[in-house]
């Protein structure tokens, strides 16, 4: 009888453990241009696979997001090691509460814990829209931008930064500063920046919305660079996440994806 139990539980263990990251050993093409395989959805308040709205859509090659409920698609494995390339383009259309409001999206990198799992309420059920992760924000005029997004857990990284005003700006020769919590600016991002649609900063390297930008992040070990229209715009090092799915946003405003790849890392 114990034999059994022993048995029933190490195989409950198994059933219940937490899946290892897919080492990317050749390129793998997560958007297939036809539909949401690779990805499942997520809805605040709705749930996963409950997309009755039509948040998550593919049009003409491309994964259009409409921003109108806040959630997300995200990736069915888990991944570490790769360099992520996202294509990607504004819409027109805004959603409350940020109907004049920037453009507004992101990538979240090294995903753990629950769906939802950025906020609970007293019954200890997920209230959030996304994930504990690292996040390459995608924002007019702030793309590229680290944002340490909490959950269960607090995610960490460092990075070379100088501060300007109040905020930290991602610099390669400024001091190595540990961060627990907000937001490293990428190193253009304009001290003036206002949440205003289609603000433009004096140093952007996006393109004006409704044009292609291509957005990619190198996620090796605890390294994570972000690059965009090919110029270093971000680096940290000594992430406390290295391996996790990969999440894209609808956060208020409509953005299109029409490349999702994964490459291997060069050695």
């Amino acid at each position: 009888m114990l034999r059994n139990i022993l048995c029933a539980t190490a195989i409950l263990a198994l059933a219940f453990a937490p899946a290892s990251a897919e080492p990317v050993t050749k390129p793998i093409k997560l958007f297939n241009g036809k539909d949401l395989t690779n990805f499942y959805t997520y809805l605040k308040g709705v749930g996963k696979n409950k997309d009755e709205k039509g948040v998550f859509t593919v049009k003409d090659g491309a994964i259009v997001v409409s921003g109108e409920i806040f959630g997300c698609f995200t990736t069915e494995k888990e991944f570490d090691n790769y360099h992520l390339v996202v294509e990607f383009k504004w819409g027109t259309k805004t959603w409350p509460p940020r109907v004049k409001a920037t453009m507004d999206s992101g990538i979240l990198l090294h995903c753990v814990g629950e769906d939802g799992g950025t906020g609970f309420g007293k019954d200890g059920k997920p209230t959030g829209a996304w994930m504990e992760s690292i996040e390459c924000q995608m924002i007019e005029g702030g793309t590229g931008d680290f944002i340490l997004v909490g959950g269960k857990g607090k995610p960490k990284i460092t990075a070379n930064v100088k501060q300007i005003g109040k905020q930290w700006h991602y610099d390669p020769k400024g001091e190595a500063k540990e961060f627990t919590g907000g937001r490293i600016n990428w190193f253009g991002r304009d001290p003036d920046w206002k949440d205003v649609k289609g603000f433009r900063g004096k140093l952007d390297v996006e393109k004006v919305a409704g044009e292609w930008n291509t957005l990619e992040c190198v996620c090796d070990g605890d390294k994570i660079i972000n690059i965009l229209n090919g110029i270093v715009v971000n680096a940290g090092t000594k992430a406390s996440h290295t391996k996790g799915k990969i999440l894209f946003q609808s956060e208020g405003a409509e953005v299109h994806f029409r490349r999702i790849d994964l490459l291997p890392l060069k050695k």
